[in-house]
């Protein structure tokens, strides 16, 4: 039993970091698809499934105006300074941050559940009045999940800053997979006391399993497990301390900027409520799949990255700063663009081996196709922001990139408007992606006027798309032959895409990077070689 906590409360360098977080990403996209499986299965890209999906806008919403996906970028860096000078200040810093956060989350959770029914009027407006009465009972199930999740990011940002990551990868793990053991159970128990065959049972409960495993997952897995694991002591609820002023200085433009990249799923589903049924599910799934690179190559690398970046900052170590964030732009560019190429040019096949089945026929997987690469095209802009972002909140700065994001998202709230009420799902994802470019590209320019220049990033772009677009072209060539070709079943077919694509793809990317790139393969090189030589040392 003490082998539990202690394994959980291990601290890590950066690197062990890193692949923590990278493979707890890959193990949460992964369920995380597995559970969007089970959905399109059950459910297709129909009401019900639209239903859930928009259900999300109002708790996510609630999560972005408290900054709780921020928290332990705004938290970390006045708690790592107040710890150096004296524990019991930071332990009641610690605690006012906390107890302000609780009695926030729950205020504004029971506000919402109050106000569900006009909430789902105005976030869903393209719904009849039937649909936005299910809406708001699907949101009063939610809702509370956000309690959970706010309050236990203050025990996260506690655990990440002892650089104790395990915990925090579990997180998504124990979410994703409560999520779908509830959706699946619920028409079982129901089926077993109604005497229904599950089919029919899970018609008649519908979405409401999965709903409650949402809350049950950000209790078990986002608030419990932390605060277990980071057995805070001396906690007592203070709503007062001087650290708290420097605290709202750095967080309120996090609460009060919605920026395009926040609020770019929501806008999706909320506009995509005024096109054809099936429009939320068919971006929802879409971006899903967008995100999965997103996650790997983005995500942990920007946060096992921070508090580093956090120190070198504080050191006031400018180059090493400079040569950090130029270093992991680089390299984010280097697997990005080619991972969302690959993954554009087989669309089809990837779409049909994760969705095709059940109520989610070959008409859904080709409607979501041109969604699915418009999205792509903004995988590597969305993962060189993590890694900017990430630099700017490091110098403390969240005025800047909040102040702007939110300037973008007003500028392009009309562009939205316009695509629903006369375009279709792939004009409101490629609205999205030029708002969220436009916002990078700004964010971009802005630090290298503020702070230090860098250089090389956009010539290492072209050298990389010089490198991706030939074997892209290749790969999608092979595959749209298959594909039309092949005759098999549609799984069948899309294994065969994806074997093709994937070799002819590779051997093209990387003769072409052995030219252009060849200071990045001579490190890959390097790397795999240290692997084998340590390797060969662990064996007997």
């Amino acid at each position: 039993m003490a082998f539990f906590p202690a394994f959980l409360g291990a601290r890590e360098r950066m690197g062990i970091a890193a692949i923590i977080l990278a493979a707890s990403n890959l193990l949460s996209r992964l369920m995380g698809l597995v559970r969007d499986k089970v959905i399109s299965w059950q459910f297709g890209a129909g009401e019900e499934a639209d239903l859930y999906f928009a259900a999300f806008v109002v708790p996510d919403c609630i999560n972005y105006l408290l900054a709780g996906g921020f928290l332990s970028i705004t938290l970390i860096p006045l708690l790592s300074r107040a710890e150096k000078e004296d524990e019991g200040v930071a332990r009641d810093f610690f605690s006012c941050v906390t107890s302000w956060m609780a009695i926030s989350s729950i205020l504004l959770t029971v506000l919402c559940m109050i106000l569900a029914d006009p909430l789902a009027h105005l976030i869903a407006p393209g719904f009849p009045e039937a649909r936005c009465a299910r809406l708001a009972f699907f949101m009063r199930i939610i809702l509370p999940a956000q309690i959970f999740f706010l309050t236990g990011s203050c025990a996260t940002a506690l655990l990440m800053l002892r650089r104790q990551f395990r915990v925090p990868a579990l997180t998504p793990l124990i979410y994703n997979g409560s999520i779908i053991l509830s959706g699946l159970a619920l028409p079982l128990f129901v089926s077993l006391a109604e005497g229904q065959g599950y089919q029919e049972a899970s018609a008649h409960v519908g979405m409401v399993g999965y709903c409650a495993g949402v809350t049950i997952g950000a209790f078990l897995g986002a608030f419990l497990l932390p605060v277990l694991t980071a057995k805070i002591r001396g906690f007592r609820p203070r709503f007062t301390h001087p650290l708290m002023k420097p605290f709202c200085l750095v967080a309120l433009p996090l609460m009060l900027g919605q920026t395009i990249i926040m609020l770019d799923e929501q806008l999706l589903r909320i506009f995509g409520s005024l096109l054809s049924e099936g429009s939320v599910s068919l971006l929802t799934y879409a971006r899903r799949i967008s995100q999965v690179p997103v996650g790997l190559v983005g995500q942990a690398a920007a946060v096992a990255s921070y508090p580093f970046l956090v120190r070198l900052v504080t050191e006031g170590d400018t180059a090493a700063m400079r040569d950090t964030v130029t270093g992991a732009l680089r390299t984010t560019l280097c697997l990005s663009i080619p991972c969302a190429a690959y993954l554009a040019a087989t669309a089809w096949s990837v779409i049909t081996l994760l969705f095709y089945g059940g109520r989610f026929g070959m008409a859904e997987c080709v409607a979501s196709v041109p969604i699915l690469r418009i999205l792509l095209a903004g995988v590597p802009v969305l993962i060189f922001y993590m890694i900017l972002a990430r630099a700017y909140y490091a110098h403390e700065n969240t005025l800047t990139p909040a102040l702007t994001g939110t300037l973008c998202t007003l500028l392009a709230l009309p562009v939205y408007w316009y695509v629903s009420q006369y375009g279709s799902p792939a004009g409101l994802a490629l609205t999205s992606v030029c708002a969220i470019t436009v916002y990078v590209l700004w964010l971009f320019v802005l630090w290298n006027r503020r702070y230090t220049k860098l250089s090389g990033l956009m010539l290492h772009a072209v050298r990389v798309l010089a490198c991706t677009i030939p074997a892209a072209l290749l790969a999608w060539f092979a595959h749209a032959y298959l594909a039309e070709n092949a005759g098999f079943h549609p799984v069948i077919t899309a294994l065969l895409c994806q074997a093709v694509a994937s070799v002819l793809f590779l051997l093209a990317f990387l003769t072409l990077a052995g030219i252009l790139l060849p200071d990045q393969v001579a490190r890959l090189r390097a790397k795999l070689s240290g692997l084998k030589r340590s390797r060969k040392r662990a064996e007997p």
